[in-house]
């Protein structure tokens, strides 16, 4: 948190909320001292095991900030209170993006602690597989190129999946 507020104060912008994926430690751990040293700072969420959590979200709620538009994406499996968020600005030339947290990554998804290969077949194709292609994707964590090496052991011959890795390495 103390880092996080060091690169605020150099930008000279103000934190007034934080939009947390889901409750996990490397995920969620310096909120309750970001609201400490922030007060009236929000925290969004879906889950009650989030810390310092003061706003709770559903699937499909908008938020706005300033001229940030944020599609709030429910995706449980990896946690059950797991949410994604997709964000906008209208009329800006600048793609959208999707912070995924622990449920997509480049060559994977996150592990179903929480739920079902179901739950992550419909986060994946009836929620996420549906953003618009040009979206940039911000992962909860960098595992590019184990997750494509993995995905070579299981298809070999894959000319998509060798391109990927090169160009991941």
């Amino acid at each position: 948190p103390l880092q996080l507020l060091e690169i605020i104060r150099k930008e000279d912008v103000v934190l007034r909320a934080i939009l947390t994926t889901h409750h996990h430690w490397d995920h969620a751990k310096g909120n309750e001292e970001l609201a400490r040293l922030c007060p009236g700072l929000r925290v969004y969420g879906a889950d009650e095991r989030i810390g310092a959590l003061t706003h709770k979200v559903t699937h499909d709620q908008e938020l706005t900030f300033g001229a940030i538009r944020v599609r709030c994406l429910f995706t449980p499996c990896h946690t059950s209170g797991h949410m994604c968020y997709f964000m906008w600005e209208d009329g800006s030339p600048d793609a959208p993006a999707l912070f995924s947290g622990d449920t997509l990554f480049v060559g994977g998804c996150g592990k179903f602690f929480e739920g079902t290969a179901e739950q992550m077949y419909t986060n994946l194709t009836q929620i996420l597989g549906t953003l618009p292609k040009e979206t940039k994707v911000f992962c909860g964590h960098e595992c590019t190129v184990r997750n494509l090496k993995f995905a070579l052991k299981v298809e070999p011959e894959n000319e998509i999946v060798k391109k990927k890795l090169a160009w991941a390495k």
